[in-house]
């Protein structure tokens, strides 16, 4: 594995001599990575509209076929599995193992408008859902192509007793990968095709304001190029980890970036996992791949 150093912080974060390891091969396009504490990996095959897992003994294999083309994952506060659906416009709530079984619809419209392609997720302590609604899944391959009803692409919370999806933020171009600092106090939504991360305060009743941008220029925006801003997730010290050009983006709280973990295929996203919660699973491309980290994920409600 090779790290592209940028500041020193960055090699307490990674082992120089650490490897990226390839778990399995042969997907579509692999998205939406999350650990079940049980001991194996979801992770969507996106446009090939499986999802699938991995373990240790089993390696890859599949838990559902349709996946109505899932993209990003989380569990909620009763360990149940939350995916961000393209096909249906939807964000549902399912038993943990994947398979389907138990589906229950969380959100599919805004005002009477069907939602874009919702596409990645996080669960707040408080049980709050929030999630990012860019236009993928209304692309060919990524969904299925059809007119958007609603006129703009944005940030979404769902309240802890459900209910109707509350618009944060409707001046996003795609928003797309989202985390929260590790008090809560922060929420980063990161925008592909402006390229950048946007840092916001989190209010007392869960809406965000004073919107800002975090840190720039990262990637082309280009779908070709194949390096864009999309997973994100932080680490325990409040470190920012995000897909870019040539593999995973590290930033510190400052916004600066520290450093990159190199991967040889286009990454679409990232999640924390293993005993410690210090393997990094990278969805890359065709592959997911693992690299065993110094720093573990910032502990989320699921992973406490």
């Amino acid at each position: 594995m090779a790290l592209r150093v940028n500041a020193p912080a960055f090699r307490d974060l990674v082992d120089e001599d650490a490897g990226v390891e390839q778990l399995g091969s042969g997907c579509t396009f692999t998205e939406g990575p999350l650990w079940n504490p049980d001991g194996f990996l979801l992770f969507s095959d996106m446009p090939g509209d499986v999802r699938r897992r991995w373990d240790g003994g089993n390696g890859f294999t599949e838990v559902a076929r349709p996946s109505n083309k899932g993209n990003g994952m989380t569990f909620d506060l009763d360990g149940r599995l939350v995916v961000c659906e393209h096909v249906t416009s939807s964000v549902v709530r399912m038993d943990p193992d994947g398979t389907g079984s138990g589906r229950e619809v969380l959100a599919t419209h805004f005002e009477g408008r069907q939602l874009n392609s919702p596409n990645d997720v996080v669960v707040k302590s408080d049980g709050a859902i929030l999630f990012t609604d860019p236009t993928y899944g209304r692309m060919p391959g990524f969904g299925i192509e059809r007119e958007q009803e609603l006129d703009f692409q944005g940030v979404y919370r769902i309240a802890p007793g459900g209910g109707e999806p509350q618009c944060l933020a409707d001046d996003f171009a795609q928003p797309n990968g989202l985390c929260f600092s590790t008090d809560e106090t922060q929420l980063y939504v990161n925008d592909t095709d402006r390229a950048h991360i946007r840092v916001f305060d989190v209010a007392a009743d869960g809406t965000i304001e004073n919107g800002r941008v975090f840190a720039e220029g990262i990637g082309t925006a280009s779908l070709e190029a194949g390096d864009l801003v999309d997973g994100m997730k932080l680490d325990e010290r409040g470190n920012v980890w995000v897909t870019g050009p040539g593999g995973i983006c590290v930033f510190n709280p400052e916004g600066e970036h520290i450093g990159t973990v190199e991967v040889p295929e286009p990454t679409g996203n990232l999640n924390w996992g293993g005993p410690d919660w210090n393997w990094l699973f990278i969805a890359a491309s065709t592959s997911v791949y693992r690299v065993i980290c110094k720093v573990s994920g910032n502990r989320l409600p699921y992973m406490r």
